[in-house]
């Protein structure tokens, strides 16, 4: 069972669609490499294991989201940036639900802390917009990150049963945020 010419960026390709398709939890080795039609050992030749596999999937799928939230940011500001930032997290986040639980990992890589960092720093553009900057943007950040993140995490695992349409409570949340931001209190 071996495929010549397999590489590192193959491997971890599959191992973030096998995420998205399974769960960033059920992301193993054996899985892996059934998905790739090879034996398990010929995977330990491009990651020293689970570990390194989950780190290198964590940080291509942060990098793909700081990606597209980056794109959903420019010429944007105010409003009109809260709204395509909220819209392109989220659409990216159902679309990727395995990719998106690698988000949240801990990034101790330089290229995954860099994109770590486009992240808050794309927020921190969006937020001065608002007026927010240094220390008032940090507290926004964190606001506006747990409140999306929050709500997208509820909505993936299903926790939301309510009948209520999704989309218009998104809409609202996105919307009081927008107030909340827009009138966020000096300290």
């Amino acid at each position: 069972m071996v495929r010549a010419g397999l590489t590192r960026a193959q491997v971890c390709t599959a191992a973030l669609e096998l995420a998205d398709e399974v769960g960033i939890d059920h992301v193993t080795m054996t899985a892996l490499a059934r998905r790739l039609g090879v034996a398990v050992p010929s995977l330990y030749e491009h990651v020293r294991g689970v570990p390194d596999l989950l780190d290198a999937v964590a940080t291509l799928a942060t990098g793909e989201l700081a990606d597209r939230l980056g794109e959903a940011l420019q010429g944007r500001a105010g409003r009109d940036a809260l709204v395509a930032y909220a819209g392109a997290l989220r659409s990216w986040v159902l679309a990727h639900p395995g990719r998106y639980a690698a988000t949240v990992r801990p990034l101790t890589d330089p290229e995954g802390a860099a994109a770590q960092a486009r992240i808050v720093a794309g927020c921190a553009a969006l937020l001065r917009g608002y007026g927010l900057e240094e220390t008032r943007a940090i507290d926004a950040v964190r606001f506006v990150y747990s409140t999306m993140h929050g709500f997208i995490h509820l909505e993936t695992d299903g926790g939301f049963s309510h009948a209520r349409n999704l989309e218009t409570s998104w809409t609202l949340v996105v919307a009081a945020i927008d107030r909340a931001l827009s009138t966020w209190p000096v300290t």
